[in-house]
């Protein structure tokens, strides 16, 4: 039996944003599908307000990082679509659907498909539809990972930027240090074989972050440490590797 995640605890305070990082393969995305309610763990529980989860919920909207829109749809009606789903009408939905397409940016796309749109802009509809619904926590799977690094670096900035307005709690899984530095409140490590938490860091760089932030020293150690760590662990995993192989 493959085992994704083990013995992995974490308690996520209301609004902070928590970054989850690690090789592939570590489990990062099978733990922050679990919060989903997208998979059942076989053993322990997930808990939002003290309540187990036991599927998808209107509390947790869910940002994948192959957009997921739907390509006959405009953005305003990619946006509108968790809200059709809520059973809003009317002149109710179309305002507050428009209110988030301008708060991501893309006031005078409203009309535009998808495939009009640059892979930044249509992971901006991915992160409007989310937060249109009015989750309490929002979900990140790499929303991020298959943008250019100049993108990757303009998107980060401007999801904090949005996350500044509403402080929804946020767990944002990611391959990239810096990355996973720049936007968290509390940083889960992970390693694999089985996937675990090997550390969890709180990150205390002061809000709010600009690009300059990666340059302080603070940063820097931040980054430093956790490679130490990661590279730590991809050793051990190498060391039992070579421990276990047949001898020739």
């Amino acid at each position: 039996t493959f085992v994704a995640v083990s013995n992995a605890n974490l308690d996520i305070a209301r609004g902070r944003f928590v970054t989850i990082v690690g090789p592939s393969g570590c489990g990062k995305s099978s733990l922050l599908l679990a919060i989903a309610g997208l998979v059942q763990p076989a053993l322990g529980s997930v808990l939002v307000n003290g309540k187990p989860v036991s599927g998808p919920g209107r509390d947790r909207a869910v940002v994948f990082q192959h957009f997921a829109l739907m390509p006959w749809r405009t953005v305003l009606h990619n946006v509108r679509f968790g809200l059709e789903l809520q059973r809003w009408s009317g002149e109710e939905l179309t305002v507050r659907a428009q209110r988030f397409v301008e708060l991501v940016g893309l006031k005078g796309f409203e009309h535009y498909h998808p495939h009009q749109l640059s892979g930044g802009m249509r992971q901006r509809v991915g992160i409007a539809r989310a937060l249109a619904v009015d989750p309490e926590i929002l979900l990140l799977d790499e929303p991020f990972g298959s943008l250019d690094a100049q993108t990757r670096d303009e998107m980060g900035t401007e999801l904090l930027t949005i996350w500044e307005q509403n402080k929804k709690t946020a767990v944002f899984v990611t391959h990239g240090i810096d990355e996973a530095i720049f936007l968290a409140d509390q940083i889960v490590v992970m390693a694999k074989n089985p996937g675990r938490i090997t550390e969890i860091i709180v990150v205390d760089l002061p809000r709010p972050r600009t690009i300059e932030t990666m340059d302080s020293k603070l940063f820097i150690e931040y980054r430093r440490h956790i490679r130490e760590c990661l590279m730590r662990e991809a050793r051990a995993e190498s060391a039992e590797r070579a421990a276990i192989a047949p001898q020739g």
